[in-house]
């Protein structure tokens, strides 16, 4: 994977990733930021929160978001700058999430973008909404 050049980025350009949401998944998360909330992972406790279950962490869902923007658009060497996220409803285990990114706003001068970035279940109902500002390094030659 290569860094789509600035000048070739156009606003209104998107892209996707889809991801199934594995225990696994919510097992690493926790041990990466040894966040052991019970919700994500006792049922019982799960069972009596207003979600009447266990719910994938919400940053795991926005990590699809830093999956796409270093992998696709723009891509590798892609530097977060500002990230804005709404949680709309709970990730479920076994969950399919699509992550996507939409050009806003090109910024020539500091080579920076201003991307929407959402995330959807497989049946198109939004978990996550936002906005996030990215710089484009400029690479030597």
């Amino acid at each position: 994977m290569t860094m789509a050049a600035f000048e070739e980025i156009q606003v209104g350009q998107k892209a996707c990733l889809r991801r199934v949401i594995r225990e696994e998944d919510v097992v690493a998360f926790a041990e990466a930021t040894g966040d052991r909330n019970p919700v994500h992972f006792d049922d019982d406790y799960a069972a009596r929160t207003p979600f009447k279950g266990r719910i994938v962490h919400g940053m795991l869902t926005a990590g699809l978001i830093s999956a796409l923007l270093a992998g696709e658009l723009p891509g590798p060497g892609t530097i977060y700058l500002e990230q804005h996220l709404r949680f709309l409803q709970p990730v479920r285990i076994g969950d399919a999430i699509t992550a996507e990114v939409e050009v806003l706003e090109k910024m020539e001068e500091r080579r920076r973008l201003r991307l929407r970035t959402t995330c959807r279940k497989a049946d198109g109902s939004p978990v996550l909404d936002g906005e996030a500002v990215v710089l484009i390094p400029q690479l030597a030659r």
